[in-house]
């Protein structure tokens, strides 16, 4: 199995489109990349805890790849809008992926270029 967390806007959203997914095999919700251990939503909403919410992710690659599950998460955000997705303004609503494994950062550059094009 392998993870990765993906951030896009309202973790629920995320999550929930995440799930139906064939070959994922758990999602979590969370928040990432910010300085504060376990912060509460509220301090999170204050935009000074730095963190984003975020999807954790596992999944069987023999049914899904990294790059398919990319271009799927890629088909419900705009990695190109700062601090938003949809209704959800605010830091914490950034696009952010956090990698597990260092050698993901290929498929995620690749996939992200194909974005900007």
């Amino acid at each position: 199995m392998k993870e990765i967390y993906l951030a896009g806007g309202c973790f629920w959203g995320v999550e929930e489109y995440m799930s139906r997914i064939d070959g994922i095999v758990e999602t979590r919700v969370g928040y990432a990349n910010g300085i504060k251990e376990n912060p509460t939503y509220k301090e999170v909403c204050t935009g000074t805890t730095g963190h984003a919410e975020t999807t954790y992710v596992k999944y069987d690659e023999s049914i899904i790849s990294l790059e398919e599950l990319l271009n799927r998460f890629w088909q419900i955000i705009d990695p190109t809008i700062l601090n938003r997705q949809g209704p959800d303004i605010g830091n914490q609503y950034r696009t952010g992926i956090y990698y597990v494994d260092s050698q993901d950062i290929n498929v995620i550059n690749k996939t992200l270029e194909e974005q900007k094009s």
